[in-house]
């Protein structure tokens, strides 16, 4: 069953087109990469999945309806994002930040319980953070903030999460920690991830399917082993390469040749 349903995009900033009829459904569930060169639309396209932008032209639809027929408090409980980072204008605890997930799952009329403060902390430990939860965000390590973030995300209870580059500033232990639980969350809880990164061989490890943007277009969709080719990386990323399989897991490796 599709969850997220892009018809027919079109976007532009200003007078530049950023995305040109692009299209395509993505299984509830699914574990999906975006690749692509810098300038291709891809944090734009998780920008209008989410809501935060809308198409010029085209349609964006959520378990089948058109974001912008939705509440923003009421995508918010289906759709979270984490961005590649966020600047705290003021001095907000590390638990603080990740409690704002809470915020769409609050009416008018309550604040947060004990439900809410539980679900913070369940997502502050899986992504290792409950350490410094009294800690003040501005002072915390770029990889430490971005794991905030991403606890943050995750107390929003959300079907879709939406992740732009957010590994970058993860060390080893934790990029492999981190992915580790997507793919938990993806099992047992049927999250749907998409995810933008530049690293093409974690996308290929990773994700089930991937979408590569060229130009602001669909260059192509598919398996791991569909899109990442030579053929393909030399048209979009204009550097040869050379393509095998990973020895333990049989998925597409791409190393550059120099």
């Amino acid at each position: 069953m599709s969850i997220i349903s892009a018809q027919n995009i079109n976007f532009s900033y200003a007078t530049k087109p950023i995305m040109e009829d692009v299209s395509l459904v993505i299984d509830e569930a699914q574990i999906v990469a975006i690749i692509g060169p810098n300038g291709s639309g891809k944090t734009t396209l998780l920008k209008i999945i989410n809501g935060t932008l809308f198409p010029d032209s085209g349609q964006m639809l959520i378990d089948g309806k058109d974001t912008r027929l939705w509440p923003r408090q009421e995508i918010a409980k289906t759709v979270a994002i984490v961005p590649q980072e966020t600047a705290s204008i003021f001095s907000f605890y590390a638990e603080e930040i990740v409690l704002m997930g809470r915020f769409p799952r609050l009416s008018n009329y309550r604040f947060e319980n004990k439900k809410d403060y539980r679900i913070v902390h369940e997502a502050m430990e899986k992504t290792d953070t409950l350490a410094f939860a009294n800690r003040r965000f501005d002072e915390l390590s770029a990889g430490e903030r971005q794991r905030v973030l991403i606890a943050r995300a995750l107390a929003q209870e959300p079907k879709i999460l939406l992740l732009d580059e957010s590994t970058v500033f993860l060390d080893l232990k934790h990029q492999m920690q981190f992915l580790a639980l997507l793919r938990q969350l993806n099992v047992t809880q049927n999250l749907t991830v998409m995810f933008v990164t530049h690293d093409i061989n974690l996308a290929a490890q990773h994700a089930g399917r991937i979408i590569l943007l060229y130009c602001g277009k669909n260059y192509a969709i598919g398996k791991p082993a569909e899109v990442i080719t030579a053929a393909n990386i030399k048209e979009v990323y204009d550097v040869d390469v050379l393509i095998d399989q990973n020895p333990q897991s049989g998925l597409p490796r791409m190393t550059l040749i120099t």
